[in-house]
């Protein structure tokens, strides 16, 4: 397993991570969930992520109970947590970016992952209700206060990234390190176009989901799939009706065909493929099944296959790489 800087700060992640979204403590039982955190960690994974609005908090105690439960010394794996959405709850102090409900966040997410600090903490999502200023300092303090590492944003814009670097320097405060954008074969904009100024500029680390499109990018949805698959599930019919579309199966049908030329599945395909992105600091796997995990486990093999001139048919397939600005 290769490691790859966070942005400018010096933490390594490893290439692939472990993300709890869907699955623990709502898709899979706790036995699963262990026997997966076993095989990325046994894989040489260093990096769980969860959040606190993941299965309205009980994502982040199932894991926190079988971190827990394992004797694996803390400074050989990071553990995130995120802020905007709540854990279920809908008053305005149970949600966004305002000082009262970040700082609970991570003291409750504390709690549940049975941590003393959290590696990475997360803005969710970007508060237009909140001032800039005030998540700022927030995130500042609770590094300075030795309760987070490192703070980031997910699925903030470049202009809001930079918005709160501006800040952090106008204050000498702790400016945001990473950013969890989605990023696959299908969505491309923001990690390949938006962010490159970033990069260039204050540095960002991503640590990207959702690499396989939500598991179009398997092939299976070319097949007939059963009613417990990821796109089926209600709370993501928002992706399923960007995603699930004629134009994208037929695409994966050419993808899988290609894989099958170079010797490898459609599944290791997609993911080398994101690893192939030197702006990407790691890529977060979700699984509900050991034999899903193992599958994507062995992606950084295939890497290698990924010549210049695969990655123009790959290109050609897709037919979609995003314009850059001219400037």
């Amino acid at each position: 397993m290769e490691y790859r800087r966070l942005g400018n700060s010096g933490l390594q992640l490893t290439e692939l991570s472990l993300g709890s979204w869907i699955t623990f403590g709502s898709q899979i039982d706790d036995s699963t969930s262990g026997r997966l955190l076993d095989m990325a960690y046994d894989a040489g994974i260093n990096f769980f992520d969860n959040a606190e609005v993941y299965a309205h908090g009980a994502s982040e105690e199932v894991m926190g109970r079988l971190l827990a439960q394992r004797d694996w010394p803390r400074d050989t794996w990071c553990v995130s947590s995120k802020v905007f959405f709540g854990a279920g709850g809908q008053m305005p102090t149970q949600r966004g970016l305002n000082r009262k409900h970040v700082v609970e966040a991570c003291h409750d997410a504390l709690k549940r992952l049975r941590v003393d600090y959290l590696d990475l903490f997360f803005c969710h999502r970007p508060d237009k209700q909140t001032p800039m200023e005030e998540t700022v300092w927030t995130m500042h303090q609770l590094i300075q206060q030795g309760k987070i590492l490192y703070w980031g944003t997910s699925e903030w814009s470049a202009a809001e990234i930079m918005d709160a670097h501006r800040i952090a320097e106008r204050h000498h405060l702790i400016g945001p390190v990473m950013e969890q954008p989605q990023y696959n074969m299908f969505v491309r904009r923001k990690v390949e176009v938006e962010y490159a100024d970033v990069y260039r500029t204050v540095g960002l680390g991503t640590t990207i989901w959702s690499p396989l499109a939500s598991g179009i990018l398997t092939g299976k949805y070319n097949k007939e799939v059963g009613s417990d698959v990821r796109l089926k599930r209600e709370e993501l019919s928002w992706i399923s009706k960007r995603l699930l579309t004629d134009q994208h199966l037929s695409k994966v049908a050419s993808l899988e065909a290609l894989a099958g030329d170079i010797g490898t599945s459609m599944t290791q395909l997609a993911l080398a493929w994101c690893l192939k992105n030197p702006h990407v600091s790691t890529v977060l796997l979700g699984a509900s099944k050991p034999e899903q995990l193992a599958e994507n486990l062995r992606a950084p093999e295939a890497v290698q296959l990924l010549t210049p001139d695969v990655m123009q048919r790959i290109e050609d397939i897709l037919d979609n790489a995003p314009a850059h600005p001219e400037y």
